[in-house]
């Protein structure tokens, strides 16, 4: 999992400081970060030292290749994070409070993608197009052949304007319930909005029943949804991150990235990362009877029923 940008205090740009844009005395000009959203007001002050991307490109993106070759040297495939910032990247001046004052600017779109495969010939690369995704991002992530994401906890945000059901998920994809990112899918669903639960439920169920007419499924008005509430305790009642990682699996991305928090229906004390915080992140770590035959032999059931086992002729 490679970040699209470095550190201010990192080897590259202490070494190699021509790759960024910096002002005479060698300070950033403007640092990264994402403009305000529903999710944010003042949006995300990153800080990372943003590239000079004029002179990547006349250098053929060597420092690029060198990276990337470097990562499938120890790595068979590799996810390139924050995908969206090689089409247009936030640029918001160097010691400003938020991010309210960013703007975007072009980056190096597909031509990068053309030098890395020149050098390095056909690599399995996951592009992490998540957030805020435009047509150009879009045909740039179409343009590269590179799968890109789909998350089960996305598909059920009645504040979305998107559409990220399963249904939806093509094959040339790659499918997760959550990333490092995402609360884990058991506390997920206790904790979002009975109208999301309901959406939610109301899905898997169509879906289930395999009448075709999950497609059809859209978010219910909050007085429909509290006519319900008991269809919401029952599923919560039941085992239904198993059932919710079935629906997953058996999507149409010839790929499922699945964390093993949710194999073990573990809750919010497991959640690796939560963004713009500090504190106990990329802390949690599993215990030695986590690791069961019996969660080996769930495992081996769900890939199975939804026939991602790759039997050898």
């Amino acid at each position: 999992d490679i970040p699209i940008y470095v550190s201010g205090d990192s080897v590259d740009f202490a070494e190699h400081p021509e790759l960024f844009q910096l002002d005479a005395e060698g300070h950033p000009r403007q640092i990264a970060g994402c403009p305000p959203d529903s999710f944010s007001a003042t949006g995300q002050l990153w800080g990372n030292p943003i590239y000079d991307w004029d002179y990547h490109r006349k250098t053929g993106y060597a420092w690029w290749i060198a990276r990337m070759r470097r990562c499938f040297e120890l790595f068979d495939v590799v996810r390139v994070d924050h995908f969206r910032g090689f089409d247009e990247y936030y640029a918001i001046p160097a010691g400003a409070k938020d991010a309210t004052s960013g703007h975007w600017e072009k980056g190096p779109g597909i031509a990068l993608f053309d030098a890395l495969k020149a050098a390095l010939g056909e690599k399995k690369i996951i592009a992490e197009d998540l957030g805020y995704v435009t047509d150009s991002v879009r045909k740039l992530v179409e343009d590269s052949g590179f799968p890109g994401m789909k998350l089960l906890e996305f598909g059920f945000d009645s504040r979305e304007s998107g559409d990220y059901r399963p249904c939806t998920w093509p094959e040339h994809a790659v499918c997760y319930t959550g990333t490092h990112d995402n609360q884990t899918l058991s506390a997920w669903m206790k904790e979002i909005s009975p109208v999301d639960q309901d959406f939610a439920i109301r899905y898997y169920m169509a879906w289930k029943e395999g009448r075709g007419t999950e497609a059809e499924v859209r978010p219910r008005s909050e007085a429909e949804v509290a006519r319900s509430q008991a269809q919401i305790e029952a599923f919560l009642a039941s085992d239904y991150t198993e059932a919710l990682i079935e629906m997953t699996l058996s999507a149409k991305p010839g790929t499922a990235i699945l964390p093993l928090q949710d194999y073990l229906e573990l809750g919010a004390e497991a959640r690796i990362n939560t963004p713009s915080t500090l504190g106990q992140n990329w802390t949690f770590r599993f215990k030695e009877n986590d690791f069961s035959m019996e969660t080996a032999e769930k495992i081996r059931r769900l890939t199975e029923e939804s026939q991602r086992i790759r039997r050898e002729a």
